[in-house]
């Protein structure tokens, strides 16, 4: 092995050692994973709103209706939004005594929203206790209304539920390689991530499916002034200006529909990181003058501008080993050098089984964090989901190039109908 290899490999492991260091406090966290939120119980029914965007969802929307109908829970109303006032949807709102509302000039799922409560009174907002957000494609547990009035017993204002694949009330064909590893993101957000942040009063990483906020927030806010492609994350960055806490209850549980095809996966996750963009560009100012301001940062503002430094750090510095190890094996093969084979293996695959490693063991940690999301699944389909993960994973990268790419061209993901699914859930 000769020289030059010798100062990459160095140069690799001590920029690989000091990202571990630098995000070990966030590794420490993983072990609120395993230690649920408590758990009280509510002594009275509070009034809560159901608010549905439904734009165009009426071949899907009868799996939502139909888990409303089999609530335990009474005290609360069932608001659903459509953009066209032809739309079939609102005959099916009607029949289970729902009440709609057309908001024709709707772009986005926030102008919806907004929508809805520029439509009623000051007095109707007072009528409720609590708004909670339910995308059309989305089935509710039996109790979900009545965990969420649980919820309401703690001290927060916002509130993130437990998210199960709504494709394993479906038999197989209702799953696939793609839904399984987009499944496993949740738990990976709220488990490996949300109730560390709840631990370190953080803003959460909010989900606008079967998110549920106290009124006052919404009389504070002014309705629902977001307009980005990410309405939720606009939230969050929001809760660290407005002082909103947030908090994870997983005993909640929404079952939420995930796109089986790569294209469709690919497409919102583009979507997602296009948000947030457009999110960071409109508040990150205002957050460094808030901080600056008081002369020092909370542990919120802390994980917003560097939180996710350590993981960039370690992903860039494999990735231009792997590369520079690439170029050095070919022109050690094209001499003959026998440094090709050191090239190829210190320089190329470990970093790469390294970094597939480490992925592997996070994909895992979520799975074994909530087990009970994939318990449908066949053992086959389970070690599937955690060998592809990692790669699932490693292609945000190029999707942050298109993003970034996309952003300095002005473009943004179009809103499209998403393909849809009928769930029979007495299937298995």
């Amino acid at each position: 092995m000769n020289d030059v290899i010798r100062i990459i490999l160095i140069v690799y492991g001590a920029l690989c050692v000091a990202s571990v260091i630098w995000y070990f406090p966030k590794l420490l966290g993983y072990r609120f994973a395993f230690r649920k939120p408590p758990y009280k119980k509510a002594a009275e029914q509070r009034r809560i709103s159901v608010i549905i965007p439904a734009r165009g969802e009426s071949l899907i929307i009868g799996d939502l209706f139909d888990s409303l109908k089999k609530q335990s829970y009474e005290n609360f109303a069932i608001n659903v939004i459509v953009k066209d006032k032809d739309d079939p949807t609102i005959k099916l709102a009607e029949e289970i005594g729902a009440r709609v509302f057309v908001v024709p000039d709707q772009t986005c799922k926030g102008e919806a929203l907004d929508g809805y409560f520029k439509k009623i009174t000051k007095e109707e907002i007072q009528s409720f206790d609590a708004f909670v957000i339910v995308d059309a494609d989305a089935v509710l547990k039996e109790d979900y209304l009545e965990e969420l009035n649980n919820a309401l017993e703690h001290d927060y204002e916002i509130f993130l539920t437990r998210k199960f694949a709504k494709n394993y009330l479906g038999d197989k064909h209702h799953r696939s390689l793609f839904s399984n590893c987009s499944a496993l993101t949740w738990p990976m957000i709220d488990d490996l991530g949300n109730l560390y942040r709840m631990q370190k009063e953080i803003p959460l990483n909010l989900c606008g499916q079967g998110m549920m906020v106290r009124r006052e927030v919404i009389e504070k806010i002014g309705g629902w002034p977001y307009r980005s492609l990410t309405e939720d994350y606009e939230l969050k960055l929001d809760s660290l200006l407005q002082g909103f806490r947030s908090m994870f209850y997983p005993y909640a549980v929404i079952y939420t529909e995930e796109a089986l095809s790569h294209e469709e996966n690919f497409h919102r996750r583009l979507r997602w990181l296009m948000g947030y963009s457009q999110c960071d560009k409109k508040y990150k100012k205002e957050i460094k003058e808030q901080a600056r301001s008081r002369g020092k940062m909370t542990s919120g503002e802390k994980e917003y501008f560097f939180g996710i430094l350590p993981l960039l750090l370690y992903a860039i510095t494999s990735i231009v080993t792997i590369l520079i190890g690439a170029g050095l094996s070919i022109f050690y093969a094209v001499n003959k050098q026998v440094d090709w084979f050191y090239s190829s293996w210190f320089l190329v695959f470990m970093p790469f089984w390294i970094m597939y490693t480490l992925l592997f063991l996070y994909g895992l940690l979520a799975y074994l964090s909530d087990t009970e999301a994939f318990r449908v699944l066949k053992f086959h389909e389970k070690l599937g989901m955690l060998l592809f993960n990692p790669f699932y994973l490693l292609e945000y990268i190029p999707i942050y190039l298109k993003c970034h790419h996309d952003v300095r061209k002005g473009r943004a993901p179009a809103w499209r109908q998403t393909e849809r699914m009928t769930y029979d859930t007495e299937e298995k």
